[in-house]
């Protein structure tokens, strides 16, 4: 059995920038166990998995766009919610399957997602906004990160919030620490002071079996409402400050939070599994 698998580099304006996600389109889902596989062996922070939607089973919101289901792996776990690989599916979708198309639409465990394409080349996901409620600072956290911790949010992820981007770009974490912890991941954001951003992060994944992802779109669902909040705007350019780096432009729009990037491709291979 041959599966095709593309390697992209979402949320990049050149190659060996954001974050690389590797793309499998399938005729029909494949064992949980043997995705899970697949994922661990592509040792990427996601791969995603997607097969054409049958709409007699749930109904697609534009029956005019076309329509995937889509699911999403780590090495270690499969996860609810993914930016840079639903990005990375839509590039491959848009440029060798749907050229024509300008929407696509996908039905993951969030719920329909939907992503649109612009003239010059952005590509902007619908996701759902996630408030993040204040909790105390752990000190144990703040010592494992190593850096002075001002507040501290939770939603899916825990958002520590510290002084300056110069802090983010410069924490060197206890990742062991931060592995054990009960939670998804934990990320570490700043205002953009000094830097071409309206704000800064890196993520530290916990659960999701990932060390530091290099961009995270899912968190940026996060980190939005909170940097709205803070700075009185609602469309703003984040950067996360990874040693390969990578730039999100994030919109605010009532319960739902407009992640753009671009994409660029790496590689395309042929996966070869058991009959």
């Amino acid at each position: 059995m041959r599966v095709p698998l593309v390697q992209v580099d979402a949320f990049a304006d050149t190659l060996f920038e954001g974050n690389p996600a590797a793309v499998m389109p399938l005729d029909e889902w494949l064992p949980d166990a043997v995705m899970q596989h697949i994922a661990l062996e592509n040792n990427l922070s996601e791969t995603a998995f997607l097969v054409v939607h049958d709409p007699a089973g749930d109904p697609v919101p534009d029956a005019s766009a076309p329509a995937y289901d889509l699911r999403w792996f780590t090495p270690a776990t499969e996860v609810d919610l993914c930016g840079h690989a639903t990005l990375g599916a839509s590039a491959y979708l848009f440029e060798d399957v749907h050229p024509d198309a300008e929407v696509l639409q996908f039905s993951t465990r969030s719920g329909w997602l939907t992503v649109t394409r612009a003239r010059c080349g952005l590509l902007t996901m619908d996701f759902p906004a996630q408030i993040p409620a204040p909790v105390d600072v752990d000190p144990a956290i703040a010592r494992a990160l190593g850096a002075d911790v001002l507040t501290a949010h939770r939603a899916t992820d825990l958002i520590y919030t510290v002084a300056s981007a110069a802090t983010v770009r410069e924490l060197s974490p206890d990742l062991t620490f931060l592995a054990a912890l009960p939670v998804r991941g934990i990320a570490v954001t700043a205002a953009g002071d000094g830097t071409d951003y309206d704000f800064v992060s890196r993520w530290f994944g916990a659960e999701a079996g990932v060390s530091e992802d290099p961009v995270t779109g899912s968190a940026h669902s996060q980190l939005a409402p909170l940097w709205a909040a803070r700075l009185g705007a609602t469309e703003m350019t984040a950067r996360q400050l990874s040693p390969r780096g990578g730039t999100v432009e994030v919109a605010l729009q009532g319960d739902r939070v407009l992640l753009s990037g671009r994409c660029v491709r790496f590689l395309e291979g042929t996966v070869v599994l058991p009959d």
